[in-house]
């Protein structure tokens, strides 16, 4: 049984940035969970700046787009629409927000949840937004100290040429994908905004690069405990 399971009792909660960052990050343990004692989901932003040169694709109509995206995601997963919290907050500008009422709101659902973990994007994620939360998540101990709490890195694994070294000094834990494996790539294909197969009208919109979505796909996650 992998460390991390062992340790945490009850549901988890999972903080994502952006929709698909709890598929690609977070894909396996989630779908372990739901087999288990459960998870609920917070997304943080409405992932609407994704592609702003569209015209077809307003904020609004891209949102929605998204939000549908990561409920097919969590059911692909094992959950359901019902295991998701749609915060809605502006994307790529998460650090303008309120981090304390926020973090309350979290606070609230983790009790509401009974969850055991609750689990935040890195601060080593080099997106505003990944930090963002990470800052938030750090709020959210000073209002419920009693729960565990985990980082997973994104961007850090894909973009920062000195992760390897970093990692080193942190109790890493990981987790293989195993037999969760079929269901995390169906998640993460659930977003297929960010996959280059909705938005045909913005040739300079965000596309996640098949090689990072391998990469997700197929290594192991990567988590750890938040002292």
């Amino acid at each position: 049984m992998s460390k991390l399971i062992a340790d945490i009792t009850g549901p988890i909660v999972v903080l994502a940035p952006h929709p698909d960052d709890e598929s690609l990050g977070c894909g396996a343990l989630l779908a372990h969970a739901f087999r288990g004692a459960g998870a609920h989901v917070i997304c943080m932003t409405d992932g609407a700046a994704s592609h702003p040169g569209s015209r077809i694709w307003t904020r609004e109509r891209l949102a929605n787009r998204r939000r549908a995206e990561m409920e097919a995601a969590l059911v692909a997963l094992g959950g359901s629409p019902s295991d998701l919290t749609w915060l809605g907050l502006p994307d790529a500008a998460l650090g303008d927000c309120d981090h304390l009422i926020v973090a309350a709101r979290i606070c609230a659902i983790i009790r509401q949840t009974g969850a055991g973990a609750l689990f935040a994007t890195a601060v080593e994620d080099h997106h505003a937004d990944h930090k963002a939360t990470a800052a938030i998540a750090a709020q959210v101990a000073t209002l419920c100290p009693d729960v565990p709490q985990y980082r997973y890195p994104v961007w850090s694994r894909w973009d920062d040429p000195h992760f390897d070294e970093a990692l080193g000094m942190r109790n890493a834990i990981r987790f293989s994908p195993g037999r969760h494996g079929p269901a995390k790539r169906a998640a993460v294909f659930s977003h297929a905004s960010q996959m280059g197969q909705c938005v045909d009208d913005d040739p300079l919109g965000f596309q996640l690069d098949p090689r990072f979505v391998e990469k997700f796909i197929l290594e192991d996650e990567i988590y750890w405990r938040q002292e």
